[in-house]
């Protein structure tokens, strides 16, 4: 695709590509830039370009994963609440200990081990038996705790 063909493109395409993202619930203002971004990416990569064409639907789709991409990385940087600086009572804690309470005890080892960061390959050495053996028992142990998790 050629400079003009793509600058006629761009004043053909740029309403467009704002329209598109506007449909998509993005405001006005981000929708512009997003459109203006997508559009000079476009040119940046006009050799990945297969269908001169499609130009439109394509810079539309660049212009979306853009504003997906932004979205996301916003996303990182949310503020976070207010604490009430109090101490909390740790309700996943007392609730594995119930779990775990009721479980066989070499279901309650096994599980335990797991839950403090111990790899099958190490439990499975103190056993004396394989990783598969261990994956296995470990697979039926929560099955087994699950049970009692109402």
């Amino acid at each position: 695709m050629t400079r003009e063909c793509y600058a006629e493109a761009y004043t053909r395409g740029y309403d467009h590509t704002v329209r598109f993202l506007r449909s998509r619930g993005i405001t006005a203002d981000f929708a512009r830039d997003a459109a203006q971004a997508a559009w000079t990416r476009g040119w940046e990569r006009i050799s990945q370009l297969r269908f001169e064409h499609t130009v439109c639907t394509w810079v539309n789709s660049i212009a979306l994963n853009l504003y997906r991409r932004g979205v996301r990385r916003e996303a990182r940087f949310e503020a976070l609440g207010e604490f009430s600086g109090g101490q909390e009572i740790d309700l996943a804690a007392i609730e594995m200990r119930r779990v775990l309470s009721r479980c066989s005890s070499q279901n309650r080892q096994l599980l335990e081990a797991h839950l403090k960061g111990f790899t099958t390959q190490e439990i499975a050495h103190d056993h004396g038996v394989s990783q598969t053996a261990i994956r296995l028992r470990l697979l039926r142990a929560r099955r087994d705790a699950s049970r009692h998790f109402v």
